[in-house]
């Protein structure tokens, strides 16, 4: 089981209506932590609500010993999450699960993100802008107060392209349009994506936005890997209450643990229902 520390809250922002930037000081999970794992958070400071939440590690400076946090608030764990203040304490245990894998060659990424999704995803661009690669990020949200973090996201280095469901910025539709699009106009004769080394993709958002982005990067012929957003009790494996459906076994489909096994699995594992 991972260790649970005892983290001192640095500052907390909300930057947009129920959204919030927490900055917490937890050394050890700071240098241990990798993109797309998250930590199991105490929300309140009494045994009420007795769960933990899992909220995605947003950042991290190694240096500082700081793990940043962005959520949204969705009900009274998170809500009261919201409340704490500079100085307070926030019982913490991880880091917990399966990140996303860092490439270690030179390949062509693309990072798409849907409104809350860009959350493990900032943490991703973060460590590859850090090694001295850049990606092709496409976040969508349901208006233009909801790209989160896309001019923080540009001046690490990376290319952002933005997609609004009411139009109010970038392309008017959903993310995966925007990203559909892209690809489409990127394909060359053989059907593969033009360009000099191989491509791949990472997404995080809601559960219809993940399918049918695995939908298009396997007509497309792209690997990618996507983490998924599962309810969760224990944690650590244990209450089996986040399994998720995925190809393999002895049947042809298992049973995986989002909480171990992922978040974080390979696109054309997972199986959509």
């Amino acid at each position: 089981m991972s260790p649970v520390a005892d983290a001192k809250v640095i500052k907390q922002n909300m930057i947009a209506p129920s959204h919030f930037r927490l900055y917490l000081f937890a050394p050890e999970i700071a240098e241990a932590a990798r993109p797309g794992q998250f930590v199991h958070v105490r929300c309140g400071h009494t045994l009420d609500p007795l769960l933990r939440r899992p909220v995605s590690i947003h950042a991290v400076d190694r240096e500082k010993g700081e793990v940043i946090l962005f959520y949204r608030v969705a009900g009274r764990g998170t809500a009261l999450l919201s409340k704490n203040k500079k100085g307070d304490r926030i019982s913490l245990m991880g880091p917990l699960g399966h990140g996303f894998s860092i490439p270690q060659k030179k390949v062509r990424i693309f990072v798409v993100a849907g409104g809350i999704g860009i959350a493990p995803l900032y943490f991703f661009l973060q460590e590859i802008a850090d090694s001295g690669a850049g990606a092709d990020v496409f976040l969508g949200a349901a208006t233009e107060k909801q790209l989160f973090f896309k001019d923080e996201i540009k001046n690490s280095g990376h290319r952002v392209f933005l997609s609004t469901d009411d139009g109010s910025s970038g392309y008017h539709g959903t993310v995966t349009g925007l990203f559909e699009d892209y690809i489409q106009k990127s394909i060359n004769n053989n059907g593969l994506i033009r360009c000099d080394d191989n491509s791949k993709v990472y997404g995080c958002g809601p559960s219809g936005m993940l399918k049918r982005l695995t939908d298009i990067i396997a007509a497309a012929g792209i690997p990618g890997e996507v983490s998924l957003e599962e309810r969760m009790g224990c944690g650590v494996g244990a209450c089996l209450s986040c399994a998720c459906k995925t190809r393999g076994g002895e049947n042809g489909a298992q049973y995986r643990r989002a909480c171990v096994d992922g978040p974080v699995f390979p696109a054309e594992k997972v199986v959509w229902e």
